[in-house]
């Protein structure tokens, strides 16, 4: 059992990540996990990045993750028990499950699909966002008050002013401290780190809550410059208390890195 104070930093935690003796090298508890809040909930870019590195920690020599498919189901709360399950390995993927348990009860649960590279028949570039704003021009962001995640993190925005697109959110985003992070790990951590593009559309303020995630990593070793990486959140459709959103991530040099679909639930 690995018991963290909220000062710790979450790649620290990740590296120190050690299975429960007897479980096979399956079940990994966390005690007093903190500094990575978003409401009464640990933000879910940080719950599903401990569900990555618990499934890199629990099975050797995957290869790099190609996509996953995640699912918030109940509150994250600071003690949790994260459990691997092996799903299948075949020949070129290899699928593993994992879920996080808060108080016996199921919170979290993912499907990570890794990938070994093969010859390739044929190829498609990822594709470049032109329009972006350049990161060294891009106006900062100023931190919120209280203990919130994106206090981990430096912001900047990702579009001019009057310039993003109905129900769509834009932001340059970084890591304060990478702690010796993996790139892909990395983007699992960033990548839901915007609010819904439906809060943009919202007639007035309330509450809004992600119930699915799911994405694909656009290669096998995503690169930017000094920790940039550009992130869109924007709403395909927004009724009845629900919005689509397409969620995106470029590096520094405008290349998608990220492609990802989320449901997302509005209240209020």
């Amino acid at each position: 059992m690995s018991t963290l104070s909220s000062a710790a930093r979450i790649g620290k935690i990740a590296a120190e990540l050690t299975a429960e003796p007897g479980s096979d090298n399956r079940r990994f508890v966390l005690r007093n996990v903190g500094g990575w809040w978003q409401g009464r909930t640990m933000y879910g870019g940080a719950s599903s990045f401990l569900a990555y590195a618990a499934a890199r920690k629990a099975v050797p020599g995957l290869p790099p993750l190609r996509g996953a498919q995640v699912g918030f189901i109940a509150p994250v709360g600071a003690d949790l028990d994260i459990r691997v399950t092996p799903i299948r390995s075949g020949k070129s993927v290899t699928q593993v499950q994992t879920d996080i348990y808060v108080e016996d009860a199921l919170a979290h649960r993912s499907l990570w699909l890794f990938g070994t590279s093969r010859p390739a028949n044929g190829g498609v570039s990822a594709r470049v966002a032109y329009d972006m704003l350049p990161v060294d021009e891009a106006p900062a962001i100023p931190q919120p008050d209280g203990d919130f995640f994106v206090r981990n993190l430096d912001l900047r925005r990702g579009a001019g002013k009057g310039e993003a697109q109905p129900g769509t959110i834009r932001r340059w985003v970084r890591l304060q401290e990478n702690d010796g992070i993996d790139p892909i790990g990395e983007l699992v951590l960033l990548g839901d780190a915007l609010p819904s593009g439906a809060m943009r559309a919202m007639e007035r303020q309330g509450p809004i809550s992600s119930m699915n995630w799911s994405f694909t990593v656009l290669g096998d070793a995503p690169e930017t410059h000094d920790g940039w990486w550009l992130i869109e959140t924007s709403s395909n459709h927004m009724a009845d208390g629900f919005s689509s959103e397409t969620l995106r991530m470029w590096n520094a040099d405008g290349v998608e890195v990220m492609h990802g679909l989320q449901s997302v639930a509005i209240f209020g």
